[in-house]
């Protein structure tokens, strides 16, 4: 009976014992992962109000090539967004407040904007383009732009392009892009200078007597912009991307959009 007694106390003790090791280990588990966050169910999203074909207002909706991509890579990594607009110079101090998380509009990726930000991995490769009016036969290229009146948008990578490279030029910054290629149409501003699919698209759909001349300049990509401090999301944002190029999602919204696959 006492043998008994006592196997039956072992066997009590033993199991005391596992469940307190699995206790202890679950707490040091826990203290490991202090301070690792997890992606949370949804993110605030800002895009701008006028980047044709990437974000642009239709019927009421915003929609474009920027927001089928990031509703696809929301999808993929499993979180929800919130989605808002803004002006295109709002969005970078906006991150950096903490008013969005994630943004999306056609934001090249230059060495300045990443001291404030973070980046995805690039989903967009552009360059600036020249827009005229048609019967403008004097500006053939950038070296024709010095000591011209120039349209772009505020706070662009166009307008420091301007800046640091056209002597002599006047960057005319407008808020909405509109009103840069209405500044050409009217004669207020010699030409447009801005990111090329922008530029081939508004001529191709609204453009009023205008047309592109000269090359390509400055190669940039485009990259997803995220609040500094959120690599888990970073990273998220990173791996939808790669599953989308992978599946073939990417290249369907790149040939719905802009009417050929990708290079």
């Amino acid at each position: 009976m006492i043998n008994k007694n006592w196997r039956l106390i072992s066997t009590f003790l033993l199991t005391a014992l596992l469940i307190l090791v699995l206790a202890a280990c679950g707490a040091e588990e826990k203290a490991d992962g202090e301070g690792k966050s997890e992606l949370k169910e949804e993110y605030t999203v800002v895009s701008d109000t006028s980047f044709v074909p990437f974000e642009f207002k239709e019927d009421g909706e915003y929609v474009g090539f920027d927001i089928d991509l990031i509703n696809a890579i929301a999808d993929e990594a499993g979180f929800k967004i919130n989605m808002e607009t803004t002006n295109f110079d709002g969005i970078i101090p906006g991150l950096q407040t903490g008013q969005f998380d994630i943004a999306i509009a056609g934001i090249s990726i230059t060495d300045e904007r990443a001291k404030k930000i973070d980046y995805s991995e690039p989903y967009y490769q552009s360059g600036l383009s020249i827009g005229v009016r048609e019967e403008n036969e004097d500006i053939k290229g950038i070296e024709d732009l010095e000591g011209k009146t120039i349209a772009t948008r505020l706070g662009s990578t166009s307008a420091a392009y301007i800046a640091d490279n056209i002597e002599g030029a006047e960057a005319s910054q407008f808020e909405q892009l509109d009103q840069a290629y209405m500044a050409v149409e009217n004669g207020s501003a010699d030409a447009v200078l801005y990111d090329a699919p922008n530029v081939a698209y508004y001529i191709k759909t609204k453009g009023d007597g205008l047309k592109v001349v000269g090359d390509l300049y400055q190669a940039e990509d485009y990259g997803i912009a995220i609040s500094k401090g959120n690599d888990e999301l970073v990273a998220a944002i990173d791996d939808a991307l790669a599953t989308l190029k992978e599946n073939g999602k990417y290249d369907e919204l790149y040939e719905k959009w802009f009417g050929e696959k990708p290079e």
